[in-house]
């Protein structure tokens, strides 16, 4: 029970040193619009243009949608200390590996430090673009349906920046195979 007390209050601390130092360094965000962050968490954003974001990267340049534009985007939001974020990584590898020339641009969205994404894209062999943050992470994720900051947590976007899919938990190569065949 102590063990569990002290590790509790040890992420605790990891978080909240995470958003001291989002907020302290980082620059400030667009909000996403405001429709889109209120929306209750059981109305679906199938539909909706995606919202806008401005995040860092784990090369240290700032990423925005736009820089997709024209690419079928599969947003994945995730942690290094979140195991099924970890079990379906190799996945979202093969995805980028074996779709992008197809128009599929992967997109992870760590709530992490920039040197444990650094070494998590390293050891996995991540080829595709990871940005990350903290409460920065969290209201973009938020923007994009995760209301309950669910991880890990993806979300299809099509070519003309419309969503398409939203899924909470671990991907399933079942889950997303038919939609890359219709949005592709």
């Amino acid at each position: 029970m102590r063990q569990l007390a002290v590790t509790l209050v040890a992420i605790a601390a990891l978080l909240a040193g995470f958003y001291l130092s989002a907020r302290h360094f980082a620059e400030p965000v667009a909000p996403a619009p405001a429709a889109v962050m209120t929306r209750p968490s059981n109305i679906s954003l199938i539909g909706v243009p995606r919202p806008d974001f401005r995040l860092g990267s784990n090369r240290g340049e700032f990423v925005t949608p736009a820089d997709f534009t024209g690419k079928t985007l599969l947003i994945n939001f995730w942690a290094t200390w979140c195991p099924p974020c970890r079990h379906e990584m190799p996945m979202l590898v093969d995805l980028q590996r074996e779709h992008g020339s197809k128009g599929l641009q992967v997109v992870g969205i760590a709530l992490d430090d920039v040197q444990s994404a650094r070494d998590f894209a390293e050891n996995y062999g991540i080829t595709y673009p990871i940005l990350l943050g903290a409460a920065d992470v969290m209201e973009t994720s938020a923007a994009y349906g995760n209301l309950e900051g669910v991880l890990p947590y993806s979300v299809l976007v099509d070519k003309n920046g419309v969503i398409r899919w939203q899924h909470a938990g671990e991907i399933k190569p079942e889950d997303i195979a038919g939609l890359l065949d219709d949005h592709l």
